[in-house]
């Protein structure tokens, strides 16, 4: 346990007058590791009878392998379909409608794989075949199936802020309710962890597709940055987006991601924050009774795969009908690593607000926008640039003007205001964080799952404050060179160019 206490500023406005007090702000987490492994992070706050739940799974895209890629994200979508007791009126009746849509969907799969190759003799009408007899099936399946019954038990139970989402490094689920629903909370979460089914596998699959070619595919700035990460990232997993690719979604087998999640979702990779008008004792013994049944697993394995120091700048570009746009990343280090403080530093006093450099010499002067940021990951990724030009001005202009804002970090101090402005705004954003329930859930579960230890929020934030000029130069020098540095740059063409190239052959 560790107690954090600080003086908080707020100021009211009543009419025309400001009144401003102090008021003591006690950070008291409470936490217990189950027998199961799982680790568990209560904070009360009895101000309102609400609270807000996190669920973080330790796993994302950077778990996967070619072959598989974005499998965490449609498990993100999977775990809202039910299990043998949610969403559904007949379990058993489904189980051998699936099995059969499996078996289905292994000669879809080895059929499509024979149209790849112009000698295996694959046939169109061979696959239209097959998914007809798959649409059967699921249709036979679906007079068993509840739609959106974990969704609709929450929302009649005063739940709100109900969504997840995956990233490279984790996966995560949200909820906040009345304080009184909380073994309600631990009932759901610990079945869909236990007794997760995977109904409705393929057709989500192909929902998942075509999310990837609306958000994806079809968004110049989707393409840009899945670019980015292909060309920076030879080796890490980092290269592929948590959306995965496309034909590795089109072939998910359901067995394949059924193991995956035995691997990744159970107890032993799981952090459970809760936050607002509940009692920790009560809260342990709740989640030791729901989710201290299920079996926990060994640490899943560690990500080794990493790249070698880049030797020379890497250039890429993008054709793509829209205006012209750059990002230009640089290797840095992961969370935990010393040198990301003065980065994240480095990277506010680049761009953020209307004092940053960037938007003094970038943006006032109507060249174009531009922004910089960290990764902050579990594993060693990316700082960032993004570059739109507007007006007559191009994008290496603009990219010129970054290096320029970039090498005056390397060979001039900052001044005193500006580092002092980035500590001002690392505590208001981290106060304002504490206003929330949900805030201060997710900032917890995301650092214990990040470096291991959710104290590492309080003590990054002193990093913050200790980052000096002399630090701010020195990783300038280090991380922003041109030789480690991938720059990913979009041409515009026009929609008629685009469709002869998409046409042609031998383009």
């Amino acid at each position: 346990m560790r107690i954090i206490k600080f003086v908080l500023i707020l100021s009211l406005l009543v009419g025309f007058s400001a009144q401003l007090y102090a008021d003591e702000i006690n950070l008291d987490v409470k936490e217990k590791t189950l027998s199961n492994g799982m680790k568990i992070l209560v904070v009360e706050n009895h101000l309102a009878p609400v609270m807000s739940t996190y669920l973080r799974f330790r796993v994302g895209a950077v778990d996967e392998h070619a072959g598989i890629t974005g499998c965490s994200h449609l498990l993100e979508h999977m775990l809202f379909k039910g299990t043998k007791i949610i969403g559904t009126t007949n379990f058993e009746a489904e189980i051998p409608i699936m099995k059969k849509i499996d078996s289905l969907a292994a000669l879809l799969r080895d059929e499509n794989g024979k149209l790849r190759n112009p000698l295996a003799g694959g046939s169109d009408e061979r696959v239209t075949a097959l998914r007809e007899e798959m649409a059967a099936l699921q249709a036979e399946q679906a007079q068993y199936i509840v739609k959106d019954e974990l969704w609709e038990t929450y929302l009649k139970n005063g739940g709100t802020s109900l969504n997840a989402s995956t990233g490279s490094d984790g996966t995560q689920y949200y909820v906040s309710l009345p304080a009184n629903r909380l073994e309600l909370w631990a009932f759901m979460e610990a079945d869909r962890i236990g007794n997760l089914q995977l109904r409705e596998f393929y057709s989500e699959r192909d929902v998942v597709r075509e999310e990837r070619r609306l958000r994806t595919e079809t968004q110049p700035r989707g393409r840009l940055y899945e670019a980015l990460n292909a060309s920076a990232h030879w080796a890490s997993p980092y290269r592929w987006q948590a959306i995965g690719w496309g034909p590795d979604i089109e072939n998910y087998m359901r067995e394949q991601i059924e193991d995956y999640f035995k691997t990744y979702y159970h107890p032993t990779n799981t952090i459970a924050c809760v936050v607002g008008d509940v009692k920790a004792e009560e809260v342990f013994a709740i989640c030791e009774k729901y989710f201290g049944v299920i079996p926990g697993g060994p640490p899943p394995p560690p990500v080794f795969t990493d790249n070698q120091p880049q030797m020379g700048e890497r250039k890429v570009e993008i054709e793509f009908d829209a205006n012209p746009m750059a990002i230009i990343g640089w290797h840095m280090p992961q969370a935990g690593h010393p040198d990301v403080a003065a980065l994240d530093v480095l990277s506010d006093i680049l761009s953020r607000g209307r004092t940053s450099r960037l938007y003094k010499n970038i943006t006032e002067k109507k060249m174009g926008r531009a922004s910089a940021g960290i990764s902050f990951s579990r594993y060693p990724d990316l700082f960032t640039s993004s570059i739109t030009p507007i007006g007559d001005y191009s994008v290496e202009e603009v990219i010129d003007s970054v290096y320029a804002q970039i090498d005056r970090l390397k060979d001039e101090p900052v001044e005193a205001w500006e580092i002092d402005k980035v500590r001002t705004q690392v505590d208001a954003d981290f106060i304002r964080s504490l206003n929330s329930n949900m805030g201060l859930a997710i900032r917890l579960g995301n650092m214990e799952a990040m470096v291991g230890d959710w104290n590492y929020l309080i003590d990054y934030r002193a990093e913050i404050k200790q980052v000096t000029p002399e630090d701010i130069m020195r990783v300038a020098q280090k991380y922003l060179v041109k030789r480690n540095r991938t720059v990913v740059s979009l041409l515009k063409t026009s929609a008629k160019a685009s469709d002869k190239t998409a046409n042609d052959p031998n383009l």
